[in-house]
C-alpha cells in the first residue's frame, strides 16, 4: 500500500514542506510542495504546522491533508496504466493539485548523456553522502574518467548518446568496446558500469525520462575475481631478516615491513613521520576514508625505527616502492609459480600512431612479479584472521563492514584444510 508523509528538512527563517510518497521497496520519491512555513513551527510528531501568529497554519494543514488524499487518488488511477512512479510524476501531481504550471526543468541539450553527466558531476561537487560528508575528490575524478570513456565510445561509434539510449544494447556494446578496443579488465569495466547505473538512477529520481532496460538485472556489473596473493609470516620474516647490499633496496624493504605490519594503504604508510608516533602507537587519519586508526608498533617496525635513530626510512615515491619491492622479494627467493594477474604492456594504435598502454593480464607468474603495495593490507589482514577477533582487525584496517574485510582474506582452500588438520592433530584424543 502506498503512503504519503510530510517533513521539513531545513532550519531557516522560512522552511519548505516536502512530500514523501512510497510503497514498500517498489518506489520511494519526494518532492517539494513549495509551501513555506516559519522557523520551528513544524510538528514532526503530528506532521502539521503549529498554530502561529500572523500565519494561516489552519489553511496550510488543510491543504496538506487534501494533497495527501489527492496524490493517493491519482496513484490508484494511474496504477493500472503501467506509469513509472518517479519524482517527475509526483511533481506533476503536486502542481496539478495547486493549479500550477508544470515547468520543464531540463534544458533541451540535457537529454544528451554526456551533457547530463557533466551536470551530474558539477552537482556531485556540492552534494553530501548519507553520512553528511562531501563526496571525495577521487570519486569525482572517477566520474570524469567514466565520462571520458563514454566520449571515446561515442567517437568510436560515431554517435551522440541520449539518456534514453542507455539500454541493454548500449550496455553490451560499451562493455565490448572497453574490452576489445581499450583492453580493460572486467573489474575496471565494472567500475565504469557502476558509475553509469548510479547516474541513471539519479536521473530517474530527478524525473528525467530513462530507458527501463537500464534497471534490468541484465544491466550487470562485470567482475573477474583474480587470485590475489599475500605474503605468509615466514615470507615476511625472511624479508625482514635479509641483508641487502644495495641501499635503495634496504630502504624499500624497511618501508615494505612497515606496510606489512601496519595494514595501512601505501598513500598512508609512505607518509608516516615521527608526528604519528604516540606513546608506543602509530596514529593516522587515513587519506582515502578519513578514518582515524591507532596501531600498536610491531617489534619489527620498532627495530627499523631504532636502526634509523628513531626516524622512518627515506622518502620514496609510490612507483619506486612498487618497482623495488618486486626486486626485494626476488632477492630473498619469493619466486614460486602462482596464479594471479599483473600489469602487461600492450601496443595499440591511436590515430594511426603506435601507443603503449598497460593492462592487467591473468596467468601463472613468479610470485615476486605479482607483488605490489596492495599486498601489504592483504597480508596484514590474512595473517591475523582467525588469531584475533575480526572486529579488532577491522578497527586497524579501517574496513566498515565484515563483507569488505573478508574480501581481503586470501587464505586458499588448501590452507583452510591444513588449519583443520592441525586442529585435529592437537585436539584431545578420545
Amino acid at each position: 500500500m502506498a503512503t504519503g508523509s510530510f517533513r521539513v528538512k531545513t532550519n531557516n527563517e522560512w522552511n519548505t514542506i516536502y512530500y514523501r510518497f512510497k510503497q514498500s521497496k517498489i518506489f520511494d520519491i519526494e518532492c517539494s510542495t513549495n509551501l513555506k512555513i516559519p522557523n520551528k513551527r513544524w510538528s514532526s510528531t503530528k506532521s502539521e504546522v503549529l498554530p502561529t501568529k500572523d500565519f494561516d497554519s489552519d489553511k496550510v494543514n488543510l491543504d496538506l491533508k487534501d494533497l495527501d488524499r489527492f496524490i493517493i487518488g491519482e496513484y490508484n488511477k494511474d496504477l493500472k496504466s503501467g506509469i513509472n512512479f518517479n519524482s517527475k510524476w509526483l511533481k506533476e501531481k503536486i502542481n496539478k493539485f495547486f493549479n500550477r504550471e508544470t515547468k520543464n526543468e531540463l534544458s533541451d541539450n540535457i537529454i544528451f548523456f554526456t551533457n547530463y553527466i557533466n551536470t551530474f558531476i558539477e552537482e556531485s561537487k556540492t552534494k553530501k553522502t548519507r553520512n553528511n560528508t562531501p563526496i571525495k575528490p577521487r570519486t569525482i575524478q572517477h566520474y570524469n574518467t567514466t565520462l571520458s570513456k563514454i566520449k571515446s565510445f561515442e567517437d568510436f561509434k560515431s554517435i551522440k548518446l541520449r539518456i534514453s539510449d542507455i539500454d541493454l544494447k548500449f550496455h553490451n556494446s560499451f562493455i565490448e568496446f572497453l574490452d576489445k578496443q581499450q583492453k580493460l579488465n572486467p573489474n575496471t569495466i565494472g567500475g565504469y558500469v557502476d558509475d553509469i547505473k548510479l547516474m541513471i538512477n539519479y536521473a530517474d529520481k530527478k524525473g528525467i525520462e530513462i530507458n527501463k532496460e537500464a534497471k534490468f538485472n541484465e544491466f550487470y556489473t562485470p567482475t573477474n575475481k583474480t587470485k590475489d596473493i599475500y605474503l605468509k609470516e615466514e615470507e615476511i620474516n625472511k624479508i625482514f631478516n635479509h641483508k641487502f647490499d644495495l641501499d635503495h633496496l634496504d630502504n624499500a624493504r624497511d618501508w615494505f615491513i612497515i606496510g606489512l605490519r601496519t595494514g595501512l594503504r601505501i598513500s598512508d604508510f609512505l607518509k608516516l613521520t615521527n608526528k604519528n608516533l604516540v606513546d608506543g602507537f602509530i596514529e593516522k587519519n587515513t587519506i582515502k576514508t578519513d578514518f582515524p586508526v591507532i596501531i600498536p608498533i610491531h617489534e619489527q617496525v620498532q627495530f627499523i625505527l631504532d636502526k634509523r635513530n628513531g626516524k622512518f626510512p627515506r622518502e620514496i615515491s609510490d612507483q619506486k616502492f612498487n618497482d623495488y619491492i618486486k626486486k626485494v622479494c626476488e632477492e630473498v627467493g619469493i619466486s614460486e609459480e602462482v596464479e594471479g594477474a599483473r600489469m602487461d604492456e600492450i601496443i595499440t594504435k591511436k590515430d594511426g600512431k603506435k601507443e603503449i598502454i598497460y593492462r592487467k593480464k591473468a596467468g601463472m607468474y613468479k610470485k615476486h612479479e605479482l607483488v605490489s603495495s596492495h599486498i601489504c593490507r592483504r597480508s596484514f589482514a590474512t595473517n591475523l584472521y582467525g588469531k584475533i577477533d575480526t572486529l579488532t582487525i577491522m578497527k586497524i584496517t579501517g574496513h566498515k563492514t565484515e563483507a569488505q574485510f573478508l574480501s581481503y582474506i586470501k587464505i586458499t582452500p588448501k590452507e583452510y584444510a591444513e588449519k583443520l588438520k592441525a586442529y585435529w592433530k592437537n585436539a584431545p584424543k578420545i
